[in-house]
């Protein structure tokens, strides 16, 4: 196994980005146009300061969300993934632990140089020091192929056009003389799809990818194969309490809202992430 970077998957993360921001941009003018010219010109200024947020910001935004504390470089945790960086030939990244039981991890950043890798305190204790090895080499696998920006630049989009949809669903409730209740379906309908094409961008082929590269920076795929099957089983009993679904294609295993347990078939329609255990199917035939 190499752990060269792909130059492929580096690329077409790029261009997702570009696409990723440019159709912010777009779904903003796109529904201030509704309200003429003054909408536009607010909306341009709006979708703007996403972008800036977006780019700058998101990586702090995720790590925010789950509550997630600094691990200081003396720690066991921060020089495994320290040493595991340097096997992948990229700088060692932030490294952070959150105060959530369920287990889970997730890595973060706009490039190698600005990346952080963040564990769950429940991953800690339930994984054995192989298995956890085997995780942190997958996020440092997303870190090396960029996958990182796109999936937080996603995640704060999709959290963006949850807003757009609430908001226009509560319009459309109003008894303002002033609002037009067929603009305001508008407003939901668009930005339901557009949150459903943002998943669409995300593509599950990622996670195989991330298995593969993170087995080969690990040295052995064992790790995290057993670290999957612990880490899928644990996080259908415990659910990650977040309060931004939108980040759930930023973890190592999708984490489930109690809610929609119940409902295999509309998770796997909304699902970020293949099922797990494909993905292990395919470490174990990749020995």
């Amino acid at each position: 196994m190499s752990t060269k970077p792909n130059a492929g998957i580096i690329w077409a993360n790029n261009i997702k980005t570009v696409i990723l921001l440019g159709g912010m941009m777009g779904l903003f003018v796109a529904v201030g146009s509704m309200w003429g010219t003054g909408g536009m010109i607010m909306a341009l200024a709006l979708g703007g300061a996403m972008n800036v947020v977006a780019w700058f910001f998101s990586d702090k935004i995720a790590i925010k969300a789950m509550r997630a504390q600094p691990v200081h470089p003396d720690h066991e945790i921060y020089k495994m993934v320290e040493e595991l960086a340097y096997i992948a030939g990229i700088p060692t990244p932030k490294v952070y632990l959150a105060p959530h039981e369920a287990p889970n991890a997730f890595a973060t950043g706009r490039s190698p140089k600005k990346a952080a890798v963040c564990f769950t305190h429940g991953a800690v204790r339930l994984l054995s020091p192989d298995e956890l090895r085997g995780v942190a080499a997958h996020e440092l696998a997303h870190v090396k192929n960029r996958d990182t920006l796109t999936s937080c630049i996603a995640a704060t989009i999709a959290g963006v056009l949850a807003f757009l949809a609430q908001w226009g669903f509560w319009m459309t409730r109003g008894s303002s003389r002033d609002t037009n209740p067929l603009v305001m379906i508008v407003v939901v309908i668009v930005a339901a799809v557009g949150a459903a094409l943002i998943k669409a961008m995300i593509s599950r082929s990622r996670e195989f990818v991330a298995d593969a590269d993170g087995a080969a920076i690990a040295g052995t795929p064992d790790g995290l194969i057993n670290a999957l099957l612990k880490l899928d089983a644990y996080s259908k009993r415990i659910p990650l309490m977040q309060p931004n679904p939108a980040q759930n294609n930023l973890f190592i295993v999708e984490p489930l809202a109690s809610n929609l347990r119940g409902g295999s078939a509309l998770v796997n329609m909304f699902s970020t992430h293949p099922p797990t255990e494909k993905r292990i199917a395919a470490l174990r035939s990749a020995r």
